[in-house]
């Protein structure tokens, strides 16, 4: 936590208290704020809030690099799957019991345990078991990692997942010119004009308008043109080549 405010100091402030004393300021605040209602159901578990002008996914990224490594403890709540791999643990023949209590293969390698296969010792969302966790201490493995977790972004009385964090400016532009493409397709297939569509309406009605000129043999100036290559094309001389 004190990393995170270091790095944050100046940009963004983080503030941490009970979840009573959070929705009594909160509360104490909707006649003059309505919409902050929103985040009175997020008011759940150990939360805090972190105020910032800054851009709100260079926040997220600093306080998201703050993790640090953590041992596995028993009794608490796995958030990961934790695997070991094959390799010489470099612990002595003595300590054999532990990974036959856990059933996981090994073999004795230049007078040191060597574990032969991938095992899946621990299972997310699972308990950590006081054999798995003195295990891995034993094994110097640190398989957790620790720190701050953006549950919802808050901005102008709307509360949005952090997902949309990730959204970038290439992303919503080409979003945007996807809208106008599909906006597009459908005007012109309704002969619904707007500003994107007006000009193939009009070249579709104009090659509507010559076929129907053509047919019933009617001439008008921007049909001459295409009166005399028909002509051509059917009048004038062949050439047949032996």
């Amino acid at each position: 936590m004190q990393e995170i405010r270091l790095a944050l100091r100046g940009r963004a402030e983080l503030l941490m208290g009970k979840n009573t004393m959070i929705r009594k300021v909160i509360r104490g605040y909707l006649q003059k704020n309505p919409s902050l209602e929103s985040l009175l159901p997020h008011v759940v578990g150990n939360v805090g809030f972190v105020f910032t002008k800054e851009d709100l996914m260079d926040i997220r990224n600093e306080i998201i690099s703050k993790k640090i490594a953590a041992p596995a403890r028993a009794g608490t709540i796995a958030p990961i799957d934790v695997i070991l791999q094959p390799v010489n643990t470099g612990l002595g023949p003595e300590k054999t019991s532990f990974f036959q209590a856990l059933s996981i293969p090994t073999k004795i390698s230049k007078g040191t345990i060597e574990i032969l296969s991938n095992v899946h010792l621990i299972k997310a969302n699972e308990k950590v078991g006081a054999s798995e966790a003195a295990l891995l201490n034993m094994l110097n493995i640190l398989p957790f990692t620790y720190g701050l977790v953006i549950l919802k972004v808050y901005d102008s009385g709307s509360v949005f997942h952090p997902s949309v964090l990730d959204i970038t400016p290439d992303d919503m532009r080409n979003k945007f010119f996807m809208g106008l493409e599909h906006m597009a397709s459908l005007c012109i297939a309704i002969d619904y004009p707007t500003i994107v569509s007006v000009p193939h309406i009009i070249a579709k009605g104009f090659k509507n308008l010559l076929s129907i000129a053509i047919a019933a043999d009617i001439s008008f100036k921007e049909a001459e043109k295409v009166n005399r290559i028909i002509f051509i094309c059917c009048y004038a001389p062949c050439l047949v080549f032996f």
